[in-house]
């Protein structure tokens, strides 16, 4: 048999040492040695290994000749995870659900289980718990009334953090799913470092990954995330699962989101939208609306721009607030949106537009807590911003969408079509767009086209003729006659 031990393995050079050590002494890193169970196969089996000849192992296959395996997906009942999934479950897969303490993490995957056990509870779920007791799972479920239901009894509680007994349990039980809450709370027995390890995390992920790929079963593992957002752990949990899902949002705010940063059965372009509510996270029938703030009156710095999110398009409110700095540098904050893209904004504006705001505190945000990183918004942040500037708000049934260029020349975004269709859908009549993209005929003709070719040309379309000379106007130009009486 092959004998196991444990080894700290560093994570630079790869060399192998038998206790921790601050520093490699290798290769110089610090704290890069990660414990690692080493296993190391018995004689016999190494001699067998060298007797063991190419013919009786597998063989090249050409690729037209490898057998297609059958995948069916496992619908988990809710459409806007299944969505984000790329059509459900695939059978013998690990999925990583992160998100931020309190995001609603263990509520999306009890819901889940409930989902997956189906309105006949034929499909059982086993929901192993290392945080929580199963009475604490009970009073989570009883909150969003999944007791009385088919999942009462299909779904199984298991509160356990080793790993080896919850593969005893999987295997014994045979379940469709497998939820385990979470991933950081999982030990090894045979590794001495502290639940939430660098080596104890791996090792446990590689061990419930070959429970998946050998038994079938798709398993759903949640994780935590450091401050900054991204999966606590090793980089290797994110490589080693087949799928990473983050849920994203404000904590005070009722909408979530749900994304896919990896996907290898689906696209990695599609998002989730719920809301948070007393009976747990709800699908939004319409997330369009629910991204666009009601005003009764048109506000300046508000200008709507039409996204699109995987093959769903969105609408969301971008909103810009530009003042006098009080002192020192000027203030420049960014939510929801890409803080460089909006630095690299001013500057534009300010050296093709003549809209200074170097000497403004600049505040940037997109409403709802949606956050959008695509270039599309180039064209809608530049019109906020000037219009919060001058003090003249867009025309409230208006539109924009393109990209900016250094020269401040307008580029065409892809889906121009379905954003727009979404536009006319609720109630929007005119669209700023690139002059490059307003060529297309299959734009929707109920909807109309206002084609700029350059981001100074677009702010004078959206807010009217600048005004060239009025006291106390921030935003007036002076004419001045050059010394020399030169050009």
């Amino acid at each position: 048999m092959a004998r196991t031990q444990s080894r700290f393995v560093c994570q630079s050079c790869g060399d192998a040492f038998l206790k921790w050590e601050g520093q490699c002494r290798s290769c110089g890193t610090w704290n890069s040695l990660v414990e690692t169970l080493v296993r190391e196969p018995a004689r016999s089996t190494r001699a067998a290994a060298r007797a063991t000849t190419t013919g009786s192992g597998s063989v090249p296959t050409p690729l037209a000749g490898v057998v297609e395996a059958v995948l069916p997906r496992l619908r988990v009942g809710i459409g806007e995870l299944d969505r984000v999934l790329g059509g459900g479950l695939v059978p013998g897969s690990v999925v990583l659900v992160g998100g931020e303490p309190g995001i609603g993490k263990s509520t999306l995957l009890l819901q889940a289980a409930a989902g997956i056990t189906g309105p006949t509870g034929a499909r059982p779920v086993l929901y192993v718990t290392g945080e929580e007791s199963a009475a604490q799972v009970r009073l989570r479920a009883a909150r969003l009334g999944l007791l009385d239901g088919p999942a009462g009894a299909a779904v199984a509680v298991l509160a356990e953090s080793e790993v080896g007994r919850i593969a005893e349990h999987a295997r014994a039980a045979r379940p469709a799913t497998l939820i385990v809450d979470s991933i950081q709370t999982a030990t090894v027995d045979e590794l001495d470092g502290p639940a939430g390890s660098v080596g104890q995390v791996r090792e446990s992920a590689l061990r419930l990954m070959e429970l998946a790929k050998g038994e079938g079963i798709a398993v759903l593992l949640v994780g935590h995330v450091t401050k900054d957002g991204s999966i606590a752990g090793p980089k290797t949990l994110e490589h080693v699962v087949d799928a990473v899902l983050n849920l994203e949002g404000e904590r005070y705010a009722s909408l979530r989101l749900l994304r896919s940063t990896k996907n290898r059965f689906g696209s990695i372009d599609e998002i989730g939208v719920f809301e948070m509510r007393e009976a747990g996270l709800a699908e939004v029938a319409d997330p369009s609306r629910a991204f666009l703030v009601d005003h009764d009156l048109r506000a300046p710095g508000s200008v709507v721009a039409p996204v699109l999110e995987g093959t769903r398009p969105l609408l969301v409110e971008v909103q810009a607030l530009v003042s006098p700095a009080a002192y020192g540098n000027p203030a420049r904050r960014a939510s929801g949106l890409d803080a460089n893209r909006l630095a690299l904004l001013i500057a534009v504006l300010g050296r093709r537009a003549a809209v200074s705001l170097g000497s403004h505190d600049v505040y940037a945000n997109l409403a709802g807590g949606l956050s959008v990183a695509e270039p599309g918004l180039d064209l809608p942040l530049a019109l906020a911003l000037a219009s919060s500037l001058r003090d003249r708000p867009v025309d409230g049934g208006t539109v924009a969408i393109g990209e900016v260029g250094l020269l401040g020349e307008l580029r065409a975004v892809s889906g121009l079509g379905r954003r727009l269709r979404e536009a006319v859908r609720l109630g929007y009549r005119r669209a700023i767009v690139p002059r490059a993209a307003a060529r297309d005929a299959a734009l929707p003709s109920d909807i109309e086209l206002v084609p700029v070719a350059t981001l100074r040309e677009a702010i004078e379309r959206a807010l009217g003729p600048r005004e060239r000379s009025r006291e106390g106007d921030s935003t007036a130009t002076v004419l001045v006659a050059p010394a020399n009486g030169g050009d």
